[in-house]
């Protein structure tokens, strides 16, 4: 009984694992399909077209620096500035040196309306340049090299009983912190401070969460806002230290 199950799981479960491979292959020619298709509907003009080929794939749980670089273009070639500043905002945290995409992204600033805020903390962008110019993930495996190397260095130096390498081995300690704190601050940061980019044309922020409420502010399609907090179908957003205030979350697209 014992050999003849085995078999089976033998010969059924070779089958069931090239059906798995065939769907998931099936499934990758799917997403290249739909991905030409956008790139076929962008060169021809038909922009909108493109634009829901690709949102498409993100829909199905692609997560690419290069799509959302090209939604951001289709998003910019409809006038629809918002959504092409939230696109080119997340492509570029998956790749932030891509020269193509700080130019289209800068240029599409350019058209905003309102004066861009300036950073609360501009000192911090000279103390800790390296988290400014490298992308989460690479800070991540940089943390993760460094603390490798650390332990590395560390046991080969007990095992061998050399004594002459604590300047190295405490210059890798004190790399290795570095990188693990900031990698550490940049998970806190994508979990707790969130930020997000005015979608509408113009969106009124007020008081309160009711059409009755104050109106403080407007702000125009691109601006970049924190999102402080979430109720309801209302995010309190803070354009600047002196703007702040509620907002319909479908005015907001969250990065």
């Amino acid at each position: 009984m014992t050999h003849a199950v085995l078999r089976w799981c033998r010969r059924w479960g070779a089958l069931l694992a090239l059906l798995a491979l065939a769907a998931s292959a099936a499934a990758e020619d799917d997403a290249g399909a739909i991905f030409l298709r956008g790139v076929d509907a962008y060169r021809s003009g038909d922009f909108e077209a493109s634009s829901q080929a690709f949102e498409s794939l993100v829909d199905s749980g692609i997560q690419n620096g290069r799509l959302f670089y090209n939604l951001g273009n289709a998003y910019l070639k409809q006038d629809r500035l918002g959504y092409a500043v939230l696109w080119y905002e997340r492509a570029l945290r998956l790749m932030p040196h891509d020269p193509d995409l700080r130019f289209n992204y800068e240029y599409a600033l350019s058209l905003t309306r309102d004066e861009r805020s300036k950073p609360a903390f501009p000192l911090a962008r000279i103390l800790f340049f390296w988290n400014f110019l490298l992308s989460p993930r690479q800070v991540q495996w940089i943390a993760v090299a460094l603390n490798a190397a650390f332990w590395m260095v560390l046991i080969f130096r007990q095992a061998l009983g050399f004594r002459r390498m604590k300047t190295l081995i405490f210059g890798l300690m004190m790399l290795a912190a570095v990188a693990g704190l900031t990698a550490a601050y940049n998970a806190y940061e994508a979990v707790w401070l969130r930020e997000g980019v005015i979608l509408a044309d113009e969106a009124p922020v007020r008081s309160g969460l009711t059409e009755q409420a104050t109106e403080l502010f407007r702000l125009h399609a691109g601006a970049k806002v924190r999102i402080d907090q979430e109720k309801a179908d209302h995010y309190r957003i803070r354009y600047s230290e002196e703007k702040i205030g509620w907002i319909q979350k479908a005015d907001v697209g969250a990065i």
